[in-house]
């Protein structure tokens, strides 16, 4: 891959080179220091003369570790419009039918008829360059004003002086990617962790408190309780979970375990319902009037049933005291952004066993165990989301007690829609069921990446802030590099055929004598030379015809993109052929 890439850099003029890899983030680290081993006559000065941008297609992209998404991106890189860097390998689809046929050949009729597919094919995307660029141009201008349109909207509403820092932020890092990241996340928002180590401090406090909820039991404080009773509740769901995975062949052996989880469950629950009762102490009434503490060899529907009552579901004649309220709010906040983050990690780690299923698992066995890995994953995600779920209820509960503002923002309903990969690499886009990368939209667990930050600091808010604004700035950009790069592609497509007729036209001229093997330059026949003649100013005409009908096809496009509501589409050409 090294000689290839050097032998194909060293005659080159252009200073920006944008190198497309499967691997450039690690094939790149050091590739100048392997250019010292190759010949002089290969080597490049990649000093400040030349400018190398090695990105990764986007179809592989999403495989890599998350420091390569925004550095090794086409999405986030300039000059490169809407380039996903798969092109070199769209051809195989067309050409795999071959398979059946050219296996059984020789390797010359193999590779002639390899020749004629590849030139057929290749001479159907020449014909078809006018309709498939005004389709192209299309979109763009209508993504690149929607685009603009969305992010000046949102810039509207920034704080200004922070929008100058990070487009000062944005270009240092599109010049050099060495500089800060603006992509990338810098603030630290709080986990389960972090707020439980939190509470021994107030703990602490409330000791010396004679009206605070906090110390009422020896070994177990508020904060403790109500970080056991969300313990608590997802064992719960986790033991319905193993209960409706089992099937009609259950062995004895499983059953014996889960009945041991399920007796450990209600003996946990049972001492720590006692501790509950001194903190709120009204619940020890309500609990009499509906009994709910299962017996000493429960069914695992009883102990899943037993209802904890945290302070956001506790009945208002329990007397919870506001203090509790707010213990479970805090907690419930951090549970809520954990969540998220298990649920993105899932999300991801499910596309890539697709992605590897679909590429490279062939055969019944590895596609069962692939499917087996896949439906643990699933069974995975679906707990995520029903803890938060779960959790997203409580702080909906808690926020009209405590005046908090509504969680909506920050924590938005979880519909079945909503839980899909960056990617979206499943079953569905297997089939052909996914949206393309310029049309898909992204759920919102992506673009909600730190709630907690936001609602708790400034420091986060503003690196939430940062990061949506330099993504919609880079889609506005993209977009109008889009445009940009089609007019020239355009330019050059008509310029094509031009060459291409021009040297037809040579060739008719010369068509009376031709080279023979030995290389001299003997007189043909007459008959020969007029059909040479005849055949080199019909290809000569024809690429003629094929720039006249690219220029009128487009002949409303410059004027299209400076109003998108100009006409696009010439009265010859139906609007269904696009």
């Amino acid at each position: 891959m090294d000689y290839f890439f050097f032998s194909s850099i060293s005659q080159t003029s252009l200073t920006d080179i944008v190198v497309s890899y499967d691997i450039a983030c690690q094939w790149s680290i050091n590739i100048w220091a392997r250019m010292k081993a190759y010949p002089h006559h290969l080597h490049t000065n990649s000093d400040g003369q030349k400018f190398f941008y090695f990105l990764v297609p986007k179809f592989h992209l999403p495989a890599h570790v998350l420091a390569c998404q925004s550095t090794f991106s086409f999405n986030f890189n300039r000059h490169v419009g809407r380039t996903d860097g798969e092109a070199p390998e769209r051809g195989w689809a067309h050409s795999n039918p071959l398979a059946s046929s050219v296996k059984e050949m020789g390797p010359g009729s193999r590779r002639d008829t390899m020749d004629d597919h590849f030139g057929d094919w290749n001479w159907k995307k020449t014909k078809s360059m006018g309709v498939s660029l005004l389709r192209k141009i299309k979109v763009a201008v209508t993504e690149r004003n929607d685009r603009r349109f969305l992010h000046n909207q949102f810039e509207v509403g920034l704080p200004q002086d922070s929008v100058k820092q990070w487009r000062l932020e944005l270009d240092a890092w599109e010049r050099d990617h060495k500089s800060l990241n603006p992509y990338q996340q810098r603030s630290k928002r709080p986990t389960q962790g972090d707020i439980r180590q939190a509470f021994p401090d107030e703990d602490v406090d409330d000791v010396n408190d004679e009206t605070g909820p906090n110390i009422l039991h020896a070994d177990v404080s508020a904060s403790v309780l109500i970080s056991m009773g969300l313990d608590l509740e997802e064992q719960q769901h986790r033991l319905a979970g193993s209960y409706a995975r089992l099937g009609q062949h259950v062995t004895e052996a499983r059953k014996n375990r889960l009945q041991v989880r399920t007796n450990a469950l209600c003996q946990k629950i049972s001492a720590w319902i006692e501790i509950q009762h001194l903190y709120m102490p009204g619940l020890s009434i309500i609990r009499a009037k509906k009994p709910t503490t299962p017996s000493s060899t429960p069914h695992h529907s009883d102990v899943e049933k037993i209802p904890l009552y945290l302070p956001s579901a506790a009945p208002k004649e329990s007397g919870c005291d506001p203090r509790l309220h707010k213990c479970e709010w805090q907690l419930r906040h951090a549970q809520a952004n954990d969540t998220l983050d298990e649920l993105r990690d899932s999300l991801r780690l499910r596309s890539y066993l697709f992605m590897d299923k679909n590429r490279f698992q062939r055969g019944q066995r590895d596609n069962t165990r692939s499917h087996s890995i896949l439906e643990r994953i699933a069974r995975k995600v679906l707990m995520i989301s029903k803890k938060y779920t779960i959790a997203r209820a409580a702080l909906l509960k808690l926020a009209p007690i405590l005046g908090e503002a509504d969680v909506n923002d920050s924590f938005p309903e979880l519909h079945a829609k909503d839980i899909r990969g960056l990617p979206e690499a499943d079953e569905n886009s297997a089939r052909g069921g996914r949206a393309s990368e310029g049309r898909r939209v992204l759920s919102w667990i992506w673009t909600h990446l730190n709630g907690a930050a936001r609602a708790n600091s400034e420091e986060g808010l503003q690196d939430a802030l940062r990061i949506e604004w330099c993504k919609s700035k880079a889609r506005a950009d993209r977009w109008s590099e889009e445009v940009e790069i089609l007019l020239e592609e355009m330019r050059r497509v008509r310029a094509f055929f031009e060459s291409r007729a021009i040297k037809w036209e040579y060739q008719s001229k010369y068509a009376s004598s031709v080279p023979n093997p030995l290389g001299l330059v003997l007189p043909s026949e007459p008959a020969l030379t007029q059909g040479r003649v005849a055949y080199a100013k019909n290809q000569a005409a024809q690429f003629r015809a094929m720039r006249d009908h690219c220029h009128s096809l487009w002949r409303f496009v410059d004027g299209y993109i400076q109003n998108e509501r100009c006409r696009l589409i010439p009265p010859e050409l139906a609007d269904n052929e696009l």
